[in-house]
């Protein structure tokens, strides 16, 4: 009978096993179709090669919500969360996944039919519109929950309630009565402009989904890990080492990713170990991997999927965003080098040898060469006028052929399929979080709340910039703890971004400046994402983790102020320009700034810092930023000489201590 059971138990975990692995195969097959539907519908004509899309935009978005609820259900849907958690609800929950792929597949295709024909006359909803919009947001909202988190699926519930309760509110958040019938299903979902299956869900299909895919094929060729052992080797003689290695890794990195958590994970396995070995404690470690991955984002020439919407939303060129971003990422990496400096210092941690594993190979300069030629392509779409979707599908096709110059991919071609596949996967999991940002998007396009708000705030701050971008950023920062950095984003420049417009900021420099602290809230406790990713590698405490972390990326909440106040940092036309003498001036002095806020937070420059001094160099480092030029002038002056003292000082006691 013992035997009996155990044969029974193996066979349970059989099953288990394999339908975990039937799900994920099924979820890697959807998207794999899926991302081959995305390349050919935004496949631009080019060379020899034909214009096949754009596909009908209501039958593409009904087909890539079907398959990408269907992706999700498939890889991370309650059927598999049974299985790893309690198997006797197994079969309920596989009853309630097919119950949602099947209702999806419904409501997608009446999406398409009824949208269809709301444009071709005169159309009234009818009561089951509005049970089927109200079905579909349903879905949206669950499966977020299920794989962003609370946050914000409890947001997008909030605003639901507020759209049809909203007209019992005090005046400024007061609306007009909201039908179910007949304004739910317009309003809410059958709108190619706003609502949940709107304009910025089909943006991210043709823009968005390709890019996502290069980053995942791109993975699949080995490129990380070559990264990784290429800034090993530029940073082997400063005393960081593999923490300065894994400042630039992460940079580079983001390239391919964009993602912080996945920054993370892809480069923290290899340096946090090492900047450990190196004599910087397990915090340390876990929050500089997690600061210089969240910076991942902000580093073009990809900058994950909110840059992209960014240009769409603009009308302008991705070119124009990424030159935009170039300068203020080189200035807070240039904060995190200065950190690590500090603390490497102030431990006494001399230079040493980097082992073989990290040394680079010629496999490892291939790599690097495809990695290069795939950035330049993607350039050089851009400077001869194509779009940041085609840039997109043309890196992939590059890659394609490229991508066999890779030991990894030659050894198994079958990679670079993979890669695809997990694209179309990764993919479906944002579009959740689109689908419920559509939500967002939907009541605050009806109510007309953000602009009844930019006026409340314009007359409560006075017409005052610096207050309204100190609420902007902790607003931000609130909205995106726990949410993907898209959603965050999007949902604070809808609600903020006309009050910011209003005050006199150009709408990229406003843009760029939500886009900053949605980007922030991943190292900002308490839920700091990418810190708590970081402190599980390094084995140290999340929380401590993720205030050291907020410590260290300090420049990302200075930075976005000071191209809001010196937007000339930011280079474009769209902004006005720049000055080669104010693009100098403030350069110097934010590089002055980031310096003296660096090594005040460490407590050392040279030699120990007290903390008068600290105190001195905080004040200072705001003064240098100060828009008055004798102020400004001023606090140069001193915090130079500060610096040069302490380095005397530094002098003088090494002489003393070796005579």
């Amino acid at each position: 009978m013992r035997a009996l059971s155990q044969l029974v138990k193996c066979a349970e975990k059989l099953v288990g096993s394999f339908q975990i692995n039937l799900g994920e195969a099924l979820a890697l097959t959807i998207g794999f179709f899926m991302a081959v539907g995305a390349l050919i519908n935004a496949l631009p004509s080019f060379w020899i090669i034909p214009k096949i899309g754009p596909f009908q935009g209501e039958y593409l978005r009904a087909v890539m919500m079907a398959f990408g609820v269907s992706v999700v259900v498939f890889s991370t849907g309650f059927a598999q969360l049974s299985l790893s958690r309690d198997k006797k609800y197994f079969s309920l929950a596989l009853i309630f996944d097919a119950a949602l792929i099947l209702t999806t597949v419904g409501i997608a295709w009446d999406f398409a039919v009824t949208t269809i024909q709301i444009q071709e006359g005169l159309f009234f909803f009818e009561e089951y519109h509005a049970w089927i919009t109200f079905v579909g947001i349903c879905i949206f909202t669950l499966l977020c929950w299920r794989i962003w988190g609370m946050p914000l699926a409890i947001f997008a519930i909030i605003m639901v309630a507020y759209y049809f309760t909203g007209q019992h509110l005090p005046s400024l958040l007061s609306i007009r009565p909201m039908e179910f019938i007949e304004n739910f299903p317009e309003d809410m979902w059958y709108n190619l402009n706003k609502g949940v299956i709107g304009l910025i869900f089909e943006i991210v299909i043709f823009t968005v989904f390709p890019f996502i895919i290069f980053g995942a094929m791109l993975e699949a060729t080995g490129v990380g890990a070559s990264l990784i052992r290429f800034a090993f080797s530029l940073t082997k003689n400063t005393r960081g080492g593999p923490a300065h290695a894994a400042v630039l890794a992460s940079s580079l990195f983001g390239t391919m990713s964009g993602v912080p958590v996945a920054n993370v994970v892809g480069t923290g396995v290899l340096t946090i170990p090492l900047i450990k070995r190196r004599g910087f404690t397990p915090t340390f470690a876990g929050a500089v991997e997690a600061t210089a991955s969240t910076g991942g984002q902000i580093m073009p020439p990809i900058m994950g999927a909110a840059a992209l919407i960014m240009a769409d939303t603009l009308q302008i060129s991705y070119l124009v965003v990424i030159t935009a971003a170039l300068m203020p990422a080189l200035f807070y990496y240039a904060s995190l080098f200065f950190t690590v400096t500090f603390e490497a210092r102030r431990l006494d941690i001399k230079t040493g040898e980097i082992g073989e594993e990290m040394a680079v190979t010629r496999d490892d300069v291939i790599n690097l060469l495809v990695l290069f030629a795939a950035v330049m392509v993607i350039i050089t779409v851009l400077l001869n006028g194509y779009s940041a979707s085609a840039a997109g599908v043309l890196v992939v096709l590059f890659l394609l052929p490229a991508g066999f110059f890779c030991k990894e991919v030659r050894a198994r071609p079958v990679n670079l399929v993979i890669g695809m596949a997990k694209g179309g996967t990764q993919f479906s999991k944002l579009l959740m979080a689109i689908g419920v940002v559509g939500v967002v998007l939907g009541v605050l396009s009806s109510t007309g709340l953000p602009f009844r708000l930019a006026n409340a705030i314009e007359i409560l701050m006075g017409h005052s910039l610096l207050i309204a971008l100190i609420v902007t950023a902790i607003t931000a920062i609130v909205f995106g703890m726990g949410m993907p950095t898209l959603p965050a984003y999007l949902t604070i420049i809808l609600i903020l971004g006309p009050t910011l417009t209003k005050l006199g900021l150009s709408l990229l420099v406003a843009h760029m400046f939500v886009f900053y602290f949605g980007c922030a809230s991943s190292i900002t406790p308490p839920v700091a994402l990418a810190a708590y990713a970081g402190a599980s590698i390094a084995g140290a405490g999340p929380m401590r983790t993720g205030l050291l972390a907020l410590r260290i990326g300090a420049a990302m909440f200075i930075v976005p102020f000071v191209f809001a106040f010196y937007p000339d940092l930011l280079l474009v036309e769209e902004v006005g320009g720049f000055e080669w003498g104010v693009l100098i001036s403030i350069s110097l002095r934010l590089l002055l700034c980031l310096w003296l806020l660096a090594s005040a937070f460490s407590g050392y420059d040279a030699r120990k810092i007290e903390w008068p001094e600290i105190v001195l160099r905080l004040a200072l480092a705001a003064a240098v930023l100060y828009t008055d030029t004798l102020i400004s002038t001023g606090a140069v002056v001193l915090g130079v000489a500060l610096i040069g003292y302490n380095y005397i000082l530094a002098r003088r006691s090494v002489a003393a201590s070796t005579a």
